[in-house]
Parts: C-alpha cells; sequence; structure tokens
C-alpha cells in the first residue's frame, strides 16, 4: 500500500500542514504534523488558513483603498506645481478646482461603483476597462469645469498630461490589484470553506454540485439525528451534532454555516440558529431547490468571495480594519518605547528565580481559534501551570517575589504587544482564556451557556471587563457569569472611540486597585 497523505488544520492556524502516514504507522512531517488524525473528506484545501487570516485577506482591499487614494492625491499636487510653476500652494482656487473636483470623481466612483470588490466573475480586462472609463469620466469633468472657468485661457496641456498621468497610474496599481486577488484566489485564500448542518438530501445535493464547481469547500456535515445519519454525505464526512461546531478544531477555519434542513420545521431551524449564532460565522438557510439552475445560483452565492465592501454605511468590515489600523499603529509604537522596559524585566525575571524569563500558554482566539500568549513568568518555572487547571489565589505560593509585583500592576502582560502585532489579539476585547481553563472542578466554558459569544472578536491586552472590576482569576460560577456578560456587552458595543477610551483609562484603574488578585 501507498503512503496517504493528509491535509489538516493545525492547532496555530500557520497554513499548510503535511503529514503523510506510511503503512507501518510512522509520520514524516513537511513542516509540523497535525495534533491529531481526522476524517476527511473529498474537499481538501491546498493552503489551511482559519477565519481571522482570510477575513486579514479579505481586508487587504482597504489598503488598495488608501493608496489609491494617496497616489490621485500626489497626482493633484503634481498637477497644482504644473499650475503655479512649481509652487502648488500659490494656485488660486480657481484654477485648483478643476483637479479638486476631477480626483475627487475619480476615487468617489472607483469606490461607488464597485471596484474594490474584486468579484469572482468580473474578469481582468473588463476590470482596467471599468477604471479607464473611470478615469475618463474624471478628466471629461475636469476639462468640462476648467473651460467653464478659464475658456480659452484653459490650460489643456496641463490637464491632458494630468488625465494620462492619472490613467496610467490607476491602471498599474489596479492591474496588480487584480494580480494578487487571483493569485490568492489560485492558492485557495479567497475561497470559502463551509460546513452543513443536517445530513439530508438538500445536503446531498449541495455537495454533489459542489464537487463539480471546485469553487466551495465542504469540511464537514454535522446532523443532531447521529443515530440515523451516515457516516458521510457524498464522501463528506459527518462529524457530530450541531453543538459540536461551537468547540470543533474544523470551527475556526469555516467562513459559513449551511443548514440544510426542510425550512418548514421552524422550530427546529429556530432552535439551530440561536444554538450557533453565538459564533462569528454567517448563517445560511438553504431552500430546496429544484432545478439544476436554482442550485447553481445557491451555490454561487456561497461561493463568491468578494474582498471587503467599501461602499455603504459603516460596516462590520470597517470596523475591523479600523480596529486592526489602531492596533498596529499603537502596539508598534508601545513596543518601540517600551522595550528598555521589556529588556529590564525580563532580566529581574531570569535573575529572581531559575527558568525562561517568557511563559507561553495556549488560549482561546477569534472563532475558537487556539493561540499562543506570551507573558512574562510569574511562577516558578516547575510550578508553570499551562492550561489554568489552578486559578491564582491572593497568597498563592506558586508566584515569584517579581511576579508578584509583574501581576500587580499587570506588567506581566506587555509580551502581548507582539500577539496584537501578529493579528492573533488586539488592543481591546475580552481577555483570552487558557484551553480548558477550571473554575473549581468545571471547565469555565461549561458554566455560561453563551461562553463561546465572547469570541465573535479577537481578545485583547485589556477590555470592557477588565476596567469594570472582572479581571484575573474566577473562583465561581456568578464571576464567570459576570466576566461572560461584560465581554458580551463590550462585543456589542465595539468601536473606535470606545477602545481609546478603555485603553486611556485601563492604567489608572488597575493601578488604583490592589484589592484584585492578578
Amino acid at each position: 500500500m501507498t503512503s496517504a497523505e493528509n491535509l489538516l488544520p493545525t492547532a496555530d492556524g500557520a497554513g499548510l500542514r503535511v503529514r503523510r502516514t506510511t503503512d507501518s504507522g510512522s509520520t514524516a512531517r513537511d513542516s509540523a504534523p497535525p495534533p491529531r488524525r481526522a476524517r476527511r473528506g473529498p474537499f481538501r484545501p491546498d493552503l489551511w488558513l482559519n477565519t481571522r487570516q482570510r477575513n486579514a485577506a479579505r481586508r487587504r482591499v482597504f489598503y488598495f483603498r488608501v493608496v489609491d487614494v494617496l497616489g490621485v492625491s500626489a497626482a493633484v499636487i503634481a498637477g497644482l506645481a504644473a499650475l503655479a510653476g512649481g509652487a502648488p500652494m500659490a494656485v488660486r482656487l480657481i484654477d485648483a478646482a478643476p483637479l479638486f473636483l476631477g480626483g475627487s470623481a475619480i476615487l468617489g466612483l472607483l469606490r461607488s461603483l464597485g471596484l474594490y470588490r474584486f468579484d469572482k466573475g468580473h474578469g481582468f480586462p473588463s476590470h482596467l476597462g471599468a477604471v479607464a472609463c473611470v478615469a475618463g469620466i474624471g478628466a471629461a469633468l475636469t476639462a468640462a469645469l476648467g473651460y467653464g472657468l478659464h475658456g480659452a485661457a484653459t490650460p489643456w496641456a496641463v490637464y491632458g498630461r494630468w488625465s494620462a498621468g492619472v490613467l496610467a497610474l490607476l491602471l498599474t496599481l489596479h492591474a496588480g490589484w487584480s494580480l494578487m486577488v487571483a493569485d490568492w484566489r489560485r492558492r485557495g485564500a479567497l475561497t470559502p470553506n463551509i460546513a452543513v448542518v443536517g445530513a439530508t438530501r438538500h445536503a446531498e445535493r449541495l455537495i454533489r454540485e459542489a464537487l463539480q464547481r471546485r469553487d466551495v469547500n465542504v469540511l464537514g456535515v454535522f446532523d443532531d439525528r447521529l443515530a440515523r445519519s451516515p457516516d458521510a454525505v457524498e464522501g463528506v464526512p459527518v462529524l457530530g451534532e450541531a453543538d459540536a461546531l461551537l468547540n470543533h478544531r474544523l470551527t475556526p477555519y469555516l467562513d459559513r454555516i449551511v443548514l440544510a434542513i426542510d425550512p418548514k420545521a421552524e422550530a427546529r431551524v429556530r432552535d439551530l440558529t440561536a444554538r450557533l449564532s453565538v459564533l462569528p460565522i454567517s448563517l445560511t438557510l438553504l431552500i430546496d431547490p429544484k432545478t439544476a439552475e436554482q442550485r447553481n445560483a445557491a451555490l454561487e452565492k456561497l461561493a463568491q468571495a468578494p474582498m471587503a465592501p467599501l461602499e455603504g454605511p459603516p460596516d462590520l468590515e470597517r470596523r475591523a480594519f479600523n480596529k486592526r489600523l489602531q492596533d498596529m499603529v499603537l502596539a508598534s509604537t508601545g513596543l518601540v518605547l517600551l522595550s528598555p522596559a521589556l529588556l529590564l524585566i525580563a532580566l529581574l525575571v531570569r535573575l529572581d528565580s531559575p527558568g525562561p524569563a517568557m511563559f507561553r500558554q495556549r488560549r482561546h482566539g477569534f472563532n475558537q481559534e487556539e493561540i499562543v500568549v506570551w507573558k512574562f513568568r510569574t511562577m516558578r518555572h516547575a510550578d508553570a501551570d499551562a492550561t489554568a487547571s489552578r486559578q491564582v489565589t491572593a497568597d498563592d505560593d506558586r508566584i515569584t517575589r517579581i511576579g508578584r509585583f509583574l501581576r500587580a500592576t499587570s506588567l506581566d502582560e506587555l509580551p502581548q504587544l507582539l500577539n496584537v502585532i501578529r493579528g492573533e489579539m488586539s488592543l481591546v476585547g475580552p481577555r483570552p482564556h487558557a484551553i480548558g481553563m477550571k473554575t473549581g472542578e468545571v471547565e469555565s466554558a461549561r458554566l455560561v451557556a453563551d461562553y463561546a459569544h465572547r469570541h465573535r472578536i479577537k481578545p485583547g491586552m485589556t477590555g470592557w471587563a477588565a476596567i469594570k472590576g472582572s479581571r484575573g482569576p474566577m473562583h465561581t460560577a456568578p464571576e464567570v457569569r459576570r466576566r461572560v456578560q461584560l465581554d458580551i456587552d463590550y462585543v456589542e458595543r465595539q468601536s473606535f472611540w470606545l477602545d481609546l477610551w478603555i485603553i486611556a483609562v485601563t492604567i489608572p484603574v488597575l493601578l488604583g486597585d490592589r484589592m484584585a488578585v492578578r
């Protein structure tokens, strides 16, 4: 028998992991093996990216937009300099107005016409043709306003060179954007991963059509009636009941959950929707399509993987982009400014007790993703508790002398700036809990029904719960419920300005609370 090759997601979600299993059961690793063997189906992504990484790829369109704005603005300044003989600030407003109008029109049309979505159905030539038309409209408006203001004295040469320059710039940029997006699609970074709930005939038809199209990956089927369910539906394995999605190893890799059940079963639809709505994954109810055209139309909706939308009212995508930009700027600045203090703390930890200066712990991140969180070590190395099976108490004998100071001031959390820069955490969000963390003898996640709801956003170094007094260990079920409720309140209220306020009050709140055990 030849060796089989398994492509499976790993706990850290760091792209592709390949495991080759030989006849004897030994494994040879190209990089790192998956944590354990899983049942495989016919849809095996060549590149395993978790939801956070896939969302980050989609939101790169915001950077495209920023570069376009900067490029057109630079072209406008160059045009003003040409009008004023090299001194753009000396240009009269009446002379500058045509260029401002043309540049604004171009940027507005690029956004409003959806030319940043890069839809799968729109080809490379049609996209560049649309960009050229937009540049032409901007040039026409510039020329028309210039003639209206200056008449025969219109500086046609300047407007002509400006229009040609903007056209060449935008065609070059958007050709690059289009090639980048096409490469992401070819590698599978934008191919949607879905799970189907319901081992039904609807699911069979959906998977059969998906196998023919190969533009959507059906990673697994889940069904509450396992006793009557087959082991697989069209080759896709049945992996458990619907509730298994709340903590399944595949959940961090899903873009959408499809309910392939009879829509007439309203009570069941409501029940499944309520149970799965805590996950930050879109839910779709599959209405049974009668014809091949209808089935293809349904799959086309699932397979569409445009970049994040820029047009329309403020949405979650733009909020997430703004939050990421805020994190990058503040975390990078903080890491540079605090680097001497970080080195000093690391030295003090090493001198205080034997062992490494840093402590790593696996914790839950966005959408149940497992991340490795960094902290300064505050316990004796031999007593390190990677799973938080024993919560910290006020007189905990595991904590070192310098560790008590670091915990009291929360300085032990500063290395998590690296997690923020990597995109695994945010400056503000629910605190990441250790995987398997217990409150008493019970796993904390089992004490609150809505516990998974706190994973709808990336975990943070500080958060709403932290400044409201709920931080550190949780020794009772009411403490867990209060923490989760505060986290959910933040998830539902999150905004750029709320994050800034939480960051601003974190230090005085933490330093002013001498009673907290952290």
